[in-house]
């Protein structure tokens, strides 16, 4: 294939030539389109990536040659949107300053392309028409007419999509993960619901060190606060660089392999999300940002930014979702003084503008947030109204003051579920069945996580100090689940090895992840959408029950033992499952049990003061 047949030659004025054939849209195309803008002053539009549904399609314009730190501002004084649309579906998507367009394997700090990330939601032909504006903070308003047009303003063009070629668990074969009033998330291509899997630790993931800009901003390592894990070098992941494999991704000859080669361990273990900051300016660790500096919070680092990109489009072809943590207790109130101004507009929408292309991301207000309730509407409304795909939106607080943060916002349009941190695992699933219910009540349902187990120095133990994780998989990881609640990411205790800061080796909790996915693997074979917390149905020691009444029933035995179930009329079946080691469906003393009445469902097939789940369903 020649250089010449990837491209195709049209008129941004809006006479954009037929597309290329269906052979070379499987491959990586670019599309240049020539016109006039203004006074006869040509720009060039390429279209890149997989042209496929669900894969990243990029638009990249060549406009005025800036830099990082040039006047005006290229973040804040210039404004690039573009409107994407096939069918009657139409996406507003906001673009960024890309330096030279490839600055994570140069470095670069200047350049002149402006670049927008799009993923398609169907085959077929899309449009797209470009918004360049300039201006003082132009960047900074929702208003379209801020500004006034400049460079490439009005650049058109179109592409073909095709069917992705993608499967599960690739985000690029589910879909989208989104919000769709239910108390789980749900994957718009394939329609499954999303139970979670994931990694709280280390929060500061992307503290790692081959990424550029990236260094601790404290003055010595080891300076930290009481109650939280001591600071320790950028992270390496070097136990993680032998599970890189060949194929995958690297910037600036074969950097990555460390922090790739740890997201690949993840992913073999079932994890299917990632818990991470992306700033802890004056928080814990102290060494993530998206800026040229800690103390710069207008100009952003291009090359950083563009690492963190290729990180994450891995994690999208792995099927893990990106967790944003967009700030921490310790640093809410560093942009702007806690309020929705220039600072925190600008970071989010380059977080918007950089990311939100990714199909599996949750925005998190911030970590043990002490943002005003109106602060915190007013950040979801602004996220909202920049992200084009409608991401979950969520908010993690302070054990102990769910009542105060919550509560206010139950209801609210902008917000789709919450990010519980539990001081004691034991309350799990009180909590997680209050807010499940409280929400469903107030006519918006959130999705209900749990993310965050303490007391903080201990959370989970690694394997060698907690083999089985009993407590966490019964209370944490079980009680989340059988209260209605979409899962859990595991925070790691500060007074253990490879803790919530200086986590290198995702290794030293295997058998975690291996009962994560246990349960992952059970729950995910349910008709969530049908099944609702009922206890007052099953009898028998500490059981828990989920039911779809006269059709379906979960019962939960923490403590082992046996149950009794109140059911309808009909005749039912009876099989058991192992959350310490997964596996088939057993049976146990009892195959069928009929109603109506009280019944008993008989004895486990072994180890009868264990957990067992039982599944009871009509014939």
């Amino acid at each position: 294939m020649t250089h010449q047949q990837r491209y195709a030659r049209g008129r941004l004025c809006g006479f954009a030539r037929r597309a290329v054939s269906a052979v070379l849209l499987c491959c990586t195309v670019a599309i240049v389109l020539r016109a006039a803008v203004g006074m006869a002053a040509e720009a060039e539009a390429v279209v890149s990536g997989e042209l496929k549904q669900w894969h990243r399609v990029s638009v990249t314009f060549a406009g005025p040659d800036t830099a990082e730190t040039a006047a005006p501002n290229p973040f804040r004084d210039y404004r690039l949107t573009v409107q994407f649309t096939c069918d009657g579906q139409r996406y507003v998507v906001p673009g960024f300053y890309a330096a030279d367009g490839n600055a994570a394997e140069t470095g670069a700090e200047r350049g002149n392309r402006w670049r927008v990330h799009f993923t398609p939601d169907r085959p077929g032909k899309w449009s797209y028409r470009a918004s360049f504006r300039t201006g003082p903070d132009v960047a900074l308003s929702l208003d379209e007419q801020a500004g006034k047009p400049t460079a490439f303003d009005g650049a058109e063009g179109s592409f073909i999509i095709q069917p992705t070629d993608k499967r599960p668990p690739d985000h690029r074969g589910t879909g989208r993960l989104r919000y769709v009033g239910e108390h789980y998330l749900r994957y718009a291509g394939t329609g499954k619901f999303f139970i979670k899997g994931g990694a709280d630790s280390p929060e500061n993931f992307l503290a790692y060190f081959e990424f550029d800009g990236t260094h601790r901003a404290a003055k010595e390592i080891g300076q930290g606060r009481p109650g939280e894990a001591r600071m320790a070098p950028l992270h390496r992941y070097e136990p993680h660089v032998k599970d890189w494999r060949p194929g995958d991704p690297t910037w600036r000859d074969g950097k990555g392999k460390g922090i790739i080669g740890a997201l690949n361990y993840l992913a073999s273990k079932g994890v299917n999300s990632v818990y991470f900051l992306t700033m802890n300016v004056q928080g814990d660790g102290k060494d993530v940002w998206p800026w040229i500096s800690p103390t710069v919070r207008d100009r952003y680092d291009c090359s950083k930014l563009d690492q963190w990109e290729i990180v994450f489009s891995h994690m999208d072809r792995l099927g893990i979702a990106l967790h944003v943590v967009t700030q921490e207790t310790e640093n809410d109130q560093l942009l702007d003084g806690g309020e929705l101004g220039p600072e925190r507009k600008l970071y989010y929408r380059e977080l918007v503008a950089r990311f939100a292309h990714h199909l599996g991301v949750v925005w998190n207000l911030g970590e043990e947030n002490t943002n005003t309730d109106q602060q915190r509407r007013q950040f979801a409304e602004y996220i909202n109204r920049l992200d084009p795909y409608g991401h979950p939106i969520v908010i993690h607080t302070f054990p102990g003051q769910y009542d105060k943060v919550y509560k206010p916002l139950l209801g609210f349009g902008h917000l789709h579920g919450v990010s519980l941190q539990m001081g004691n695992m034991k309350q799990t699933r009180a909590e997680t069945l209050k807010w499940r219910q409280r929400s469903a009540a107030s006519g918006r349902k959130w999705v209900v996580c749990l993310d965050e187990i303490g007391p903080a120095d201990v959370g989970v133990r690694p394997d060698a100090d907690d083999p089985q994780h009993d407590d966490v998989r019964k209370h944490a990881l079980w009680g989340n689940l059988m209260a209605g609640g979409a899962g859990c990411e595991w925070y790691f205790g500060y007074k253990y090895p490879h803790n919530d800061l200086n986590c290198e080796d995702f290794r030293s909790r295997d058998r975690l992840w291996d009962i994560t996915r246990y349960a992952r693997v059970f729950f995910e074979q349910l008709p969530l959408e049908r099944l609702s917390p009922d206890d007052s149905l099953v009898e028998g020691g500490n059981a828990w029950c989920l039911a779809a009444p006269g059709e379906l029933y979960v019962v939960y035995l923490p403590e082992g033992g046996t149950a009794r179930l109140r059911l309808p009329e009909g005749t039912y079946t009876v099989q058991w499952y192992n959350p310490r080691s997964g596996g088939p469906m057993q049976s146990g003393s009892v195959a069928t049990v009929s109603g109506p009445g009280q019944v008993p469902l008989g004895d486990p097939p072994s180890d009868p003061k264990a957990d067992w789940a039982i599944v009871v369903k009509r014939k």
